[in-house]
């Protein structure tokens, strides 16, 4: 199931950026990034697609990594009957989305098709043993937003004990060079922090262009919910200028 967002009368082929939801691998909705997904469309402009990605316990890791990468390949592939432009991709998660989004930029960059950039948004990068051992965990442990017992949770439900976590924690991949320019969006107040810090540090380190923005006084989810955290509006504001100067290429000079 995809949740569609398309500017009305644009006349032409429009950028795709492809979204993915959190919820720990477990839970969540496409239309819970609905206030996000739809400013984009209609700011950057662009198609966004929001999958709705098959959930743990049912479907483990990495089922849902495949169903986004699925996606964004079929999607390019009848890119004329979406009216986009198979040229201009980008990818965007948030949480667990996030490591989606993020893991399929790392197999994009090999097996394509290539993208303009990539949007995290606090995203877990690590779901290995050491995914607790962040000192933002710590300092937000009893954030009601993102629990360290639900983390554990999630990596329980989705992790099947075959499955090597290094595999779908992209801060563990030995190599994040030549991947698109990133856009790392994190939370003071949120246990993943850490985690999309070093992330945009790894990908510095090996020549991606990467930035980082922490909010002040913003927890785990902020931009779900605007109507609480203000600083979801300016973030917001961020995203949206960042996809709109890789997406769109600049006029001939």
């Amino acid at each position: 199931m995809l949740r569609v967002h398309r500017p009305k009368d644009t006349g032409r082929s429009l950028p795709l950026v492809v979204s993915f939801h959190g919820g720990g691998f477990f839970a969540g909705t496409a239309a819970q990034n609905d206030w996000l997904n739809s400013n984009v469309a209609a700011r950057c402009p662009a198609v966004v697609v929001s999958v709705e990605y098959r959930l743990a316990p049912e479907h483990q890791l990495p089922q849902p990594i495949d169903d986004g990468y699925d996606t964004v390949v079929r999607l390019v592939e009848d890119s004329a009957h979406w009216g986009i432009d198979p040229a201009s991709v980008a990818v965007m998660g948030e949480s667990a989305g996030g490591t989606i989004a993020a893991l399929i930029a790392l197999r994009a960059r090999k097996d394509g098709p290539p993208l303009r950039a990539q949007v995290l948004i606090y995203p877990g990068t690590d779901w290995t043993e050491s995914m607790t051992g962040y000192s933002s965990i710590t300092e937000n442990a009893d954030n009601p937003t993102l629990s360290v017992s639900r983390l554990r949770a999630a990596r329980k439900l989705s992790m099947p004990p075959t499955l090597d976590p290094r595999s779908v924690s992209p801060v563990k991949f030995e190599s994040l060079a030549g991947l698109p320019p990133t856009l790392v969006v994190t939370a003071a107040l949120d246990p993943l922090a850490d985690q999309g810090r070093h992330y945009a540090e790894r990908l510095r380190e090996d020549g991606t262009d990467a930035r980082l923005t922490c909010y002040p006084r913003a927890t785990h989810t902020f931009l779900s919910t605007p109507g609480l955290v203000p600083a979801a509006r300016p973030a917001r504001r961020e995203i949206v200028a960042f996809l709109r100067s890789h997406v769109h290429p600049a006029p001939p000079s």
